[in-house]
């Protein structure tokens, strides 16, 4: 009896995390952006270390997305860095911390003028 008492927990458990990963793969969709990208050290002097941010402009706003480092970030680093500016389409996942708007960036394409 408390081995089917315990079995029955463990199945309700599984299928609880089971739910909970769902509902968050499904909140981690790839969002696709289009703005400027600017190094957030060398040009907006708001980041330690180098960092891309590309800026959108949002309901008449400019919102920066603040690129995680990782390979794709880091490749595409090096013709921003120091005051440059590049136009690129960024796709990626989203999400806010510390009320900043953070991207994972799984490809960056530049736009070509």
């Amino acid at each position: 009896m408390k081995q089917l008492k315990l079995t029955l927990a463990l199945l309700v458990g599984l299928a609880f995390a089971s739910a909970t990963m769902t509902a968050l793969a499904d909140d981690a969709k790839e969002t696709t952006i289009t703005g400027n990208m600017v190094c957030g050290k060398c040009t907006l002097h708001e980041t330690k270390t180098c960092q891309n941010v590309v800026q959108v402009m949002e309901d008449g706003k400019t919102v920066n997305y603040y690129l995680k480092q990782n390979a794709v970030s880091k490749k595409e680093h090096a013709a921003v860095c120091h005051g440059d500016t590049e136009k690129v389409t960024v796709t990626g996942t989203v999400a806010e911390k510390d009320g900043k708007k953070m991207m994972t960036p799984t490809k960056i394409d530049v736009v070509k003028s």
